[in-house]
């Protein structure tokens, strides 16, 4: 136990020492001027939340394309198949968090009218705010096939359902198996008001997020845990 609680010291000392070097260095003073700047965000144009959100869409939405045209992406037997991909056109939607630009995906027939995103239509029926919740644990797969099932379950198939759920649930575990650095110079905490399911009902609680900026000012989340109210006090325990 003593060689544990010492190999733990020396260890908060060396990344003591190591942050002092490089606030010295003089390396630092850029980071600092983006964070002045409000350049290094959670939410807002631009933040990491929006970025989890549109990512988690996006996915969504080329699962969908590929129920409609009926073929995987890259899949060499495409030809055979009588509509295509054919890129896709920027759209902006309206979230909890913000406005987020998203690449909609096309076919080349002209026929595809995504559900998930529909044309026309700015919001999205709470499902980002659920996307978040399931970054942070707060809500399972099946709770967001629950939720596209009684929104949008009329225009689709449980089948496509199911492949857009996956989609943004492998998005979701990539970003959980990411490797981190052993270092953050600057460290940022906060919380966002999310949905997530509590029993038979769907409640606000608060999503803790804690953000790691790296020497280059690239931002990373650490990580994100849900609790029923905000408050400085959790913090404590993580």
């Amino acid at each position: 136990m003593a060689i544990g609680k010492v190999t733990r010291e020396e260890r908060r000392k060396q990344q003591a020492e190591g942050a002092q070097r490089l606030v010295e260095s003089g390396v630092m003073d850029d980071l600092f001027a983006k964070i002045d700047a409000g350049e290094i965000q959670l939410d807002g144009d631009g933040g990491f939340i929006q970025q989890l959100i549109k990512t988690g869409l996006e996915r969504g939405l080329q699962a969908e394309l590929t129920d409609h045209v009926g073929y995987e992406k890259g899949d060499p037997e495409a030809p055979v198949f009588p509509d295509s991909r054919n890129g896709s056109f920027p759209k902006t939607v309206s979230t909890s968090v913000g406005d987020v630009e998203l690449r909609v995906p096309r076919d080349r027939n002209g026929s595809f009218t995504p559900r998930l995103v529909p044309t026309g239509s700015r919001r999205l029926s709470q499902l980002d705010e659920m996307i978040v919740s399931l970054y942070a644990g707060g809500m399972t797969v099946r709770d967001i096939e629950h939720h596209l099932e009684s929104t949008i379950g009329t225009d689709l198939s449980h089948e496509t359902i199911s492949n857009i759920t996956e989609e943004i649930a492998d998005e979701v575990l990539a970003w959980q198996q990411r490797p981190l650095e052993a270092f953050y110079p600057v460290i940022y905490l906060d919380a966002l008001i999310v949905k997530v399911r509590d029993g038979g009902h769907v409640r606000n609680k608060a999503a803790h997020i804690a953000l790691g900026v790296d020497t280059d000012g690239v931002k990373h989340v650490l990580g994100i845990w849900i609790q029923a109210t905000e408050g400085a006090k959790f913090w404590a325990g993580v």
